[in-house]
């Protein structure tokens, strides 16, 4: 990746350190605030929560993985359907729930490696689970993006989408630079610029907030009686599952950007402790699951500034920012179709991702075995299937596809095992590119 400009523990002057962190912060600021908008939590909460989580991760990996946590969209349709089911205290108990799976995984990471997780957690079951969680919220992003408050047909609310998705699109493909880790940021912008021209923007909530106002907190035993059940538990703990993949994924490509095997040193063992470690505090102030962003990887990658300090820079200025008032109330001003503008492009992003994770991995839909285990996910997961025990206890929808992708995985003839240390093998295969 050439020279770095900072290294993980160079620390910058003052003005790079704010310049910087600056550049982190609104790389994730979109993706962080979108999550509790669609899910009907604090989007104060929500920075507050990303700034301490990250905060965290750089203390728990001993200040050796340069990495900012955000919000979660994996957990978008689990956390809306608990707090359906039992309220906002539900979908926190679920959410302190999946944190402590990764704490039970790092644990288990290491006493006994790596490999198993890979093996339990293939291309193969992650890839199509992946698609799942971004076509199973479709119909969420288009209704979004095309009806009025009342839930009727808007072409005045469509456009303002249209023209939210535009720019988003056009802020990705030909965005310079920093620019193009931006899209989200810079289509709200331009998406709320033309709903406030069109009448579409209440700004009173603005005008009234103050500078600085504490945001509502949701403290477990205060706000809510904590109450873990098994279908939470069902709801919450595969989607999980799922999401370490998909940082251990972050984790390689974070190693080849900054040239180090993050995954053997620090270890994978303390990077998802501090994953599981973020997304429980989160969930003891009432913000969503956390993970490691992808947005973040990029700016390191382009930048070349590699510092721990510049990504906790950006965490204490998310923690300020969830604190000013009028920051807070502009963010709810956002009109509903800017949000589902973006979400249309961003949910099939993320479905597209679990296309190109099969495609990298050159998964064989020659190979029945594969068609099988994808068919079986795609169809269960997106089309909504659910087993019903009782009116209490019930598997479904994402929850339901990955158990039953893992348990093909498991079952049916033909498994291929990952024996090689994944981080050599691809310096062995770019050495091969090479000669």
């Amino acid at each position: 990746m050439g020279k770095p400009v900072l290294d993980i523990k160079d620390v910058p002057s003052p003005l790079q350190w704010i310049t910087l962190s600056l550049q982190h912060l609104f790389a994730m600021f979109g993706a962080t605030i979108l999550v509790p908008y669609l899910v009907g939590l604090s989007p104060a909460i929500a920075l507050i929560s990303s700034g301490l989580g990250t905060l965290a991760f750089l203390i728990i990996t001993k200040w050796q993985v340069p990495a900012y946590l955000g919000s979660s969209f994996a957990f978008i349709a689990p956390i809306i359907a608990a707090k359906t089911a039992g309220g906002p205290g539900a979908a926190m108990a679920g959410t302190f729930l999946a944190g402590l799976v990764y704490g039970v995984v790092a644990l288990v990471i290491k006493k006994a490696g790596y490999r198993w997780i890979m093996n339990l957690l293939p291309p193969i079951v992650v890839g199509p689970v992946i698609i799942v969680i971004g076509l199973a919220l479709a119909g969420t992003a288009v209704k979004m993006a095309m009806n009025n408050p009342k839930g009727e047909y808007s072409l005045l609310h469509f456009s303002a989408a249209f023209v939210t998705l535009a720019a988003t699109i056009i802020f990705s493909i030909y965005g310079k630079k920093l620019l193009s880790l931006i899209p989200i940021l810079g289509g709200i912008i331009i998406g709320y610029l033309y709903s406030l021209a069109v009448g579409l923007v209440d700004l009173s909530p603005v005008k009234k907030a103050g500078i600085f106002e504490m945001p509502d907190f949701l403290i477990p035993f205060v706000d809510y009686k904590v109450n873990v059940t098994p279908d939470l538990i069902l709801l919450m703990v595969p989607v999980a599952i799922v999401t370490l993949s998909e940082h251990i994924g972050h984790q390689l490509v974070l190693s080849k950007v900054v040239g180090r095997d993050l995954i053997k040193k620090p270890g994978l063992h303390r990077s998802i402790l501090g994953d599981g470690t973020a997304t429980m505090i989160s969930a003891l102030i009432g913000g969503p699951p956390k993970t490691t962003y992808g947005e973040n990887i990029g700016v390191l990658a382009i930048t070349r500034v590699y510092s721990v300090y510049v990504l906790a820079g950006a965490a204490v200025f998310a923690i300020i920012f969830g604190f000013i008032g009028k920051v807070t109330a502009l963010i709810s001003t956002i009109p509903t179709p800017v949000m589902g503008g973006v979400s249309i492009l961003l949910f099939g992003i993320i479905a597209s991702s679990g296309l190109r994770m099969l495609v990298d991995s050159k998964v064989d839909f020659g190979d029945k075995r594969n068609l099988v285990i994808s068919s079986v996910i795609l169809v269960i997961g997106i089309g909504g299937a659910f087993i019903k025990v009782s009116d209490h206890f019930q598997i479904q929808g994402m929850a339901l596809a990955a158990i039953l992708g893992v348990l093909l995985n498991l079952i049916l003839p033909g498994r291929e095992e990952m024996k090689e240390n994944m981080f050599q093998l691809e310096n062995e295969e770019n050495n091969d590119n090479v000669a």
